[in-house]
């Protein structure tokens, strides 16, 4: 018997997209996001003892300080995107509020990172669980899921930076990762 874990997390987020320039998308805007994730178990529950694999806490913990901390209110950009460029040179205090990606951060490319930096969470807290799938509700209408049996399926090569790999707080690749240690 597997049982999974799903829980969601509400946060605000900007980004601007230049891949269509007759896009509205174009112009920099804002989404108020939820993000559902879903895990499983890699080990039987303790049936008849604590009849869990593990805590909630242990389970969602890290993902939702993280999602809490630095994804709330953070400015999703292409890395190519000129205002990248504007904030290393003029704001550079505000490097840690910009997600950056390989690519448009579109929401589609926003489940990538979520599934992986999920998954660099979850492997660093022992492995007791796996990602299955995360979900993103963009809009009241729109909604983006992404299995990890898909992604693996899809051959799981591209990452919007290697910030999304590591199990740190990473949002992109301008810090190195020990300037993250104090977010």
């Amino acid at each position: 018997m597997v049982v999974r874990l799903e829980f969601s997390r509400r946060y605000s987020m900007a980004h601007r997209l230049l891949a269509d320039p007759s896009s509205k998308c174009l112009t920099p805007h804002g989404h108020d996001e939820v993000v559902t994730a879903r895990l499983k178990p890699t080990r039987p529950l303790d049936l008849g003892g604590s009849n869990m694999a593990a805590s909630f806490e242990r389970a969602k913990g890290r993902w939702h300080r993280w999602i809490d901390n630095q994804v709330d209110h953070a400015f999703q950009l292409n890395a190519a995107d000129p205002l990248a460029a504007y904030f290393r040179e003029h704001e550079p205090e505000r490097l840690t509020r910009l997600m950056l990606f390989e690519g448009d951060p579109t929401t589609e490319a926003l489940a990538v990172a979520f599934l992986l930096k999920l998954t660099a969470f979850l492997e660093a807290d022992g492995g007791v669980f796996a990602a299955e799938r995360v979900a993103i509700q963009e809009t009241p209408t729109n909604r983006v899921v992404l299995s990890a049996d898909d992604w693996a399926a899809h051959g799981g090569g591209w990452a919007p930076g290697a910030w999304a790999r590591r199990a740190d707080p990473s949002l992109n690749d301008l810090l190195s990762p020990t300037a993250w240690e104090d977010q």
